[in-house]
Formats: structure tokens, sequence, C-alpha cells
């Protein structure tokens, strides 16, 4: 500053800050050596503490409202500098304005997961962000512990201090809560509250008051959150046959929206049929085959060596090696007539079955043909 702004120092006798920021908690006020009139008119509004320093020592505060500057309201700096009247002789202080307002919606949240052991799941990753309010609550002690002669003093300028001591103890807390993942969402504001109490000690030793402690989000790392839609999924349809059958249709529906040649429309065939195959299943009726072979009874469980036999247009079985023998024995049971066991592709005479074929030889062959 020139001789100008010394003059015009002088004849400026109102200490004021209007703040038109929205994110500066301390403004330290310019003049010229930190000189100040005697009878200057100090101006604090609302939501502002003026702080004066003289000589690298405090020596008062002053609320809002307006105030002469004399030996009355500053008794601490008459007594220190025995101060003299009049025009040329000034005194010297530095005068700091803390703003007092509440600064709302800082964001804090987890730079890393947070390991813990979930009772259900096991062991954990978890992520977690929110927001709080902070406001200064002791002017003197903010200015000491964390300001120091900074002239500006911005939020920013503790936010990352305050976030990692924010995670810190959230984690801690979260850890002890011994909460179960799948109702964290239903303890929001109990951790909130929790950690607010629990911050807030550590924050009054710079002065400061949490006001407010707000837990917006608890997440699971992405491949842990598809997997429990997927078991969420299965909880909701329940039966694995069912879920099968819809996913089969879903399929064949998207293959015929999208018709793309020969290979989308086998697998469409082929998904169809499997579908068939497994409704049929489930309701207890045969499926035709693709090879064209029908009305082929199912094998029962078990029964890999049981054979039918084609008799009068009906089937008859299923049988086994001796009761093959007794419809042998009856006439029945001839060289031509139609045979078939599970394995077989279609009904075949007696005689080209080779297990069914040795049974004529050693009961002796079947009996004559009446008439």
């Amino acid at each position: 500053m020139g001789l100008m702004d010394k003059i015009r120092g002088e004849f400026i006798d109102i200490v004021e800050w209007l703040d038109d920021s929205h994110d500066t908690m301390v403004w330290r006020f310019p003049r010229y050596n930190n000189e100040i009139k005697m009878g200057a008119k100090l101006v604090c509004r609302e939501s502002q503490n003026a702080v004066f320093v003289n000589e690298g020592k405090l020596a008062d505060v002053f609320s809002p409202g307006t105030h002469t500057l004399n030996t009355q309201n500053l008794p601490i700096l008459a007594t220190v500098l025995g101060w003299k009247y009049g025009f040329n002789s000034p005194f010297k202080a530095e005068v700091y304005f803390v703003s007092m307002k509440r600064f709302v919606d800082l964001k804090w949240g987890t730079a890393n997961p947070i390991m813990l052991r979930d009772l259900e799941f096991g062991p954990l990753r978890l992520r977690a962000y929110g927001t709080y309010n902070l406001r200064v609550a002791n002017p003197e002690t903010f200015l000491k512990e964390i300001v120091g002669t900074d002239c500006h003093f911005q939020v920013e300028e503790i936010a990352n201090q305050l976030r990692n001591m924010i995670v810190s103890r959230f984690s801690d807390l979260l850890g002890e809560s011994k909460i179960p993942v799948l109702e964290l969402a239903s303890s929001y504001d109990e951790l909130g509250k929790f950690a607010s109490e629990r911050l807030g000690k550590e924050f009054g030793q710079y002065g400061l008051d949490l006001s407010r402690f707000l837990v917006e989000n608890i997440s699971l790392p992405p491949q842990v959150e598809e997997a429990l839609d997927r078991r969420t999924q299965m909880g909701i349809f329940g039966d694995l046959g069912r879920y099968t059958q819809f996913q089969a249709a879903n399929a064949i529906h998207a293959a015929a929206a999208n018709p793309g040649g020969g290979a989308s429309e086998g697998l469409g065939m082929g998904m169809g049929f499997a579908m068939g195959q497994r409704m049929a299943q489930s309701l207890g009726t045969a499926v035709v085959s693709p090879s064209g072979s029908g009305g082929s009874p199912p094998p029962l469980p078990g029964a890999s060596n049981h054979y039918f036999i084609g008799v009068g247009g009906q089937q008859v079985g299923p049988l086994d090696l001796n009761g093959l023998r007794l419809q042998i024995q009856s006439g029945r049971l001839t060289q031509g007539t139609l045979v078939w066991k599970e394995g077989m592709s279609s009904w075949e005479p007696a005689e080209l079955v080779p297990e069914v074929s040795g049974l004529f030889s050693r009961s002796g062959g079947p009996p004559p043909l009446p008439g």
C-alpha cells in the first residue's frame, strides 16, 4: 500500500465484513499496518464474531452488534498498550471475523472399502458415504488450533482432515455395531446419531460443532450385489423347474423377435423342444422325439433291463427276462413280435433283439399256433 492507502485508512472508521461467499469461515480485516483509529465503529452482523489479536495474543471477542472501540469495551488493550487519544494515535491490532453460520451439505465417504465380518455372508467389503453440517462453536479455540494467521480460511482447508476423522470413527463404529448387512438400511438414523456423539468431542477440540451427521448409503461390491439380486430372483420364482421353463420361454420369444438365419432358428427349435420335454415330464405325458418315433413308453426308474412287447396292437410290459419266457411259453411272444426297451430308437422284431432271440432257443421255441 502507498501513502494514499494509508491516508484513506485513517479516515475509514468502520470495521466490518460483508460476506458474499458460501464457504469462508474466517476473514482478516485488511488495514494499513493493522492500524485502527480510536473510536472506530466495529459492526458484527448476525452469525459473525470479531476476534482482536494484538502482538500475536488474542485480546477480545465481540459478538453481533455495533461496538465503539474505546477503553470501555477493550479493557485488555487499554491496559496493555496504554492507548493515547487523538487522530494521530491509532492502536494496532488484527481483526479476524469468524463466521458462526452453519455450513451444510459437506460430503464424507470412504476412499477404500471397510472390511468387516457378517454373520450370514462372512467377510465383506463395504463402502459408505453421507453428509454432515458444521459450525464454529468457539472462535478463540478455532483461531488458535486451526486458522492461525490465515487471512482467508475456507471450509475446504479443513474438510480433508475432518473427512479422514469421520471415516476412521465411522468404520470403527460400524464394526462394533455387529448389525447384519441386510438390516443396515434400517439403521442409518441410529448409526448417524452414534457417529455424531462419538465425533462431537473431537470436533469440539478444534472449536467446532458437528450439528448433524447423515448416513446416505452403505453399499456392497457390485459382484456381491449381483449375487444378492440372483438370490432374490430365485426366492421370487421359488421352484427351479418353473424358473427354467420361464427362462426358456423368454429365450424363444427373443429368438422369434430377432430371426438370424439357420443358427438362431436351430437354437430356438432346440430350446423349444427342451422346454417341451420338461413341461411334458412335469405333466406325465409322452413327447415326440425329433427322429419321429412316437408312442414310446417312458422307462420305469431302475428298469433299464425291462422290455415291452406288442400283442394285438397293445403294448404289454414292462417285462424282465423271466416275464419274456412266460410270454414265449404262452405263445404271445414270437420271433416276429415287436419288442422295445430303453435305449432302442424304435420297435424291432424279437428275432433281431439279441437278448430276446436267445430265449427262444433255450425255451425250445414257441408252441404251434392254434389251427
